[in-house]
C-alpha cells in the first residue's frame, strides 16, 4: 500500500504541476465593448455586500455594466445597504421576490430571478464574500471571448487565516489542479470532467439561455459544477482559470462557520455515500498512507509524502496561497476532509442540513431533474458554492 501510494502520490504530483503550466490565466485589461450583466445574489450579507458592490461598481474597461443584485429575504439590513448604493448609482439595481418554490435552492432561485433582467451580451455571477480587482470582469471578459469559451470561472485567490481554514481551504485549489485535467475537461463533456466555482462565474448569456440557464440546476446543491455541465451538455466549452489577480475572497472566518459550510455540500462532490468513501480512500491511498509510513520509517513512504507536499506547494504558488509550512500538513488535511464528507452525510441523512436559515437537502427536497444532475461528481471540485 505504502509503495504503490507512494508512486501515485509523485503522478499526482508531477500531473499538479503540467496543470499549473497549462492553467489558462486572463491576458491583461482590454476594453470590453458590449454590455456586461453582474448578478450578485444576497441573504444576509450585511457585513460583506458593501465591499463587494463598492469594487464591481469600481470596474474598469467595463463601459456598459450593470449590476443586478437579488435581495433573498435579508432580515440583516442588507436591503438598506444596497438600497443606498442603487439610489447613488444608476447601474446598479435591486431585484426582490418570494421565497424559492419546491424544488429549488435558494442562490439558484436568486441567480435565475436576475438573470431574466440581464440585459447583457455576458452575465457574470459573483458572491457578495468576493471582492473583485478593478480589472477582474473585464480580464474575465477577456478570456471567454479570446479563448472562444462559453463558461469561464476565474477560481478567486481564497483568503485562509486560522488553522482549520488553512488546512482545508487550500485543498479547494489544489483539488483541481492536482486530480482534473484541464485541457481534456474543457473540450470533454463527461460530467466528471468539470470544475468551476460559483464565486465568480462568467458565461455567455446565449449559453445560459441554451443551457436552461439555473432553471436546469434549480435543486443542485453545487450549482456551479451542475450550470458548467448544463453548459457543455447543450454543446458549449468552459473551464475553470486562474483568478488569483481578478478577485480575492475570505470564505470562512473560522471554524465553525467552515464546518457548516463544507457540512452542507460535501455529500453532493460524491453523491452517494459509497462514492464518497472511494473517494476519501483514493485520497487516504495516495497522501495518508505514505506519510504513516514514512513516520514508521519507510524511505519510499518518505518520497509519497514528499510529493503530496510538493504538489500542495505547487497548487499554493500558483494560486496566490500559502505553501509553508501549511503544505506539510496535507495528510492531516486530508484527514479533516474525510471528517467533514461524514459529517455531511449524516446531516444529509438526517435532513437537518441548512444555510442562510434554510433547510437544504430532505430526501425529497430535489426534483427529479436536480437530482440526475446531481448524479456524477468529482472530487473536491466546486465544494464552495454557498
Amino acid at each position: 500500500m505504502a509503495r504503490s501510494g507512494a508512486v501515485g502520490a509523485l503522478v499526482v504530483a508531477a500531473h499538479t504541476a503540467v496543470n499549473a503550466w497549462l492553467l489558462r490565466n486572463p491576458a491583461g485589461s482590454a476594453p470590453v465593448r458590449e454590455r456586461v450583466s453582474v448578478v450578485l445574489p444576497v441573504r444576509d450579507e450585511a457585513d460583506r455586500v458593501h465591499t463587494c458592490l463598492t469594487a464591481l461598481l469600481a470596474s474598469r474597461d467595463v463601459a456598459d455594466l450593470e449590476v443586478l443584485v437579488y435581495d433573498d429575504q435579508s432580515s440583516d439590513g442588507t436591503d438598506t445597504i444596497v438600497r443606498k448604493l442603487a439610489a447613488e448609482d444608476p447601474r446598479l439595481r435591486v431585484l426582490t421576490g418570494p421565497e424559492p418554490e419546491p424544488g429549488w435552492l435558494g442562490k439558484p432561485h436568486a441567480c435565475a430571478r436576475a438573470a431574466r433582467e440581464a440585459t447583457g451580451t455576458v452575465i457574470v455571477f459573483v458572491d457578495a464574500d468576493v471582492t473583485v480587482a478593478p480589472h477582474g470582469v473585464a480580464r474575465a471578459v477577456g478570456l471567454l471571448r479570446g479563448a472562444g469559451l462559453d463558461l469561464v470561472s476565474p477560481y478567486p485567490r481564497q483568503v485562509a487565516v486560522s488553522v482549520p481554514e488553512r488546512l482545508v481551504q487550500p485543498l479547494l485549489q489544489w483539488s483541481w489542479l492536482a486530480l482534473l485535467p484541464l485541457r481534456a475537461a474543457e473540450r470533454s463533456a463527461r460530467p466528471s470532467l468539470t470544475a468551476a466555482n460559483g464565486q465568480f462565474l462568467c458565461v455567455d448569456a446565449a449559453a445560459y439561455a441554451r443551457a436552461g440557464g439555473h432553471a436546469a440546476v434549480r435543486g443542485a446543491v453545487l450549482d456551479d459544477l451542475a450550470l458548467l455541465r448544463a453548459v457543455k451538455r447543450s454543446g458549449g466549452r468552459g473551464v475553470v482559470a486562474d483568478g488569483t489577480d481578478l478577485a480575492t475572497t475570505w470564505m470562512y472566518d473560522g471554524w465553525a462557520p467552515l464546518r457548516d459550510g463544507y457540512a452542507k455540500s460535501l455529500w453532493a462532490a460524491g453523491g452517494n455515500p459509497a462514492a464518497s468513501l472511494g473517494q476519501l480512500a483514493g485520497l487516504a491511498w495516495l497522501f495518508v498512507v505514505p506519510a504513516v509510513a514514512a513516520l514508521r520509517g519507510s524511505r519510499l513512504g518518505l518520497v509519497g509524502y514528499l510529493a503530496g507536499v510538493a504538489g500542495r506547494v505547487v497548487a499554493a504558488r500558483r494560486t496566490g496561497s500559502r505553501s509553508w509550512p501549511d503544505a506539510l500538513a496535507h495528510p492531516v488535511s486530508v484527514g479533516l476532509l474525510g471528517q467533514l464528507t461524514a459529517l455531511s452525510w449524516w446531516r444529509r441523512r438526517r435532513g437537518t442540513a441548512r444555510w442562510k436559515g434554510r433547510l437544504l437537502d430532505g430526501p425529497d427536497h430535489r426534483t427529479p431533474a436536480g437530482r440526475a444532475l446531481d448524479r456524477p461528481r468529482r472530487a473536491l471540485t466546486g465544494l464552495d458554492g454557498p
